[in-house]
């Protein structure tokens, strides 16, 4: 596919001799919401993981087959530029508890020795609070700790603390699953704005989530990628039995 950003090709991932991703082949196109469906277990978040190389940190936990970020191969690029380039946010608002706001925002060029100038790092928290539609709420108390926050305040925290580093592609596992439905929907009109500038790539459970801001969505069921199309075909003509009783709520 020509403008694709991530290209997978018979991809398998384990934790110790258990296979939990089963020749996983897809391409990711520039620009769109891809969610990745499922029941509990059934791979998608280790699939997430794989992208940015947090799976092989577990103990045990090793994959096979290639993953190309254009046309590099992740698992021979250098680790940091990657991380940059794929940048993550987890299922729990996790700012760091002793950075104010502020920090928070430049915590991945602190944390990676990366030096700026006063002028710089004011520019890159304005712009990486503004995308992440937080600076109107912050912008007077960003010496305050990131904990203050409300949880949805948080979370947008930690997507802009994933903005600053100028990604390509943003991961995303479950968001919105600890917030209340107020923020969870601000969350989602976020990464409706951001598919402009980013790749987005989410976990959901919710079903309802994804027909509402996917572009494509993705089934996985036992460690294996069912179907992979058009979130409208997916929930409208479905290609796969299992696909469908997951999507009318018949298992899940």
């Amino acid at each position: 596919m020509e403008n694709s950003i991530l290209t997978v090709k018979h991809f398998n991932a384990f934790f110790g001799e258990t296979k939990v991703l089963k020749d996983i082949n897809l391409e990711i196109p520039k620009n769109e919401i891809i969610a990745l469906m499922g029941p509990s277990g059934c791979g998608k978040t280790t699939f997430l993981r794989c992208i940015n190389r947090l799976h092989e940190l577990t103990s045990g936990a090793k994959s096979e087959g290639n993953m190309y970020f254009h046309d590099e191969d992740i698992y021979l690029m250098n680790l940091i530029m990657l991380r940059r380039k794929i940048g993550m946010v987890f299922q729990r608002p996790n700012p760091f508890p002793t950075m104010s706001i502020f920090e928070n925002v430049i915590a991945g060029y602190s944390l990676n020795d990366i030096k700026l100038t006063k002028a710089q790092k004011e520019e890159i928290v304005e712009d990486s609070l503004i995308k992440a539609a937080l600076w109107n709420e912050v912008r007077d108390t960003l010496h305050k700790k990131g904990t203050f926050l409300s949880g949805g305040q948080q979370q947008r925290l930690c997507i802009a603390r994933s903005l600053s580093m100028k990604p390509d592609i943003l991961l995303l596992d479950e968001p919105t699953s600890s917030l209340d439905p107020i923020s969870s929907n601000k969350i989602e009109e976020l990464l409706l704005e951001l598919k402009k500038d980013y790749t987005i790539i989410i976990v959901t459970h919710n079903t309802q989530q994804a027909g509402r801001i996917s572009d494509k969505a993705a089934f996985f069921y036992l460690g294996e990628l069912i179907e992979y199309d058009t979130t409208t075909d997916i929930f409208t003509n479905p290609q796969n039995k299992t696909t469908q009783n997951y999507i009318t709520g018949r298992f899940g």
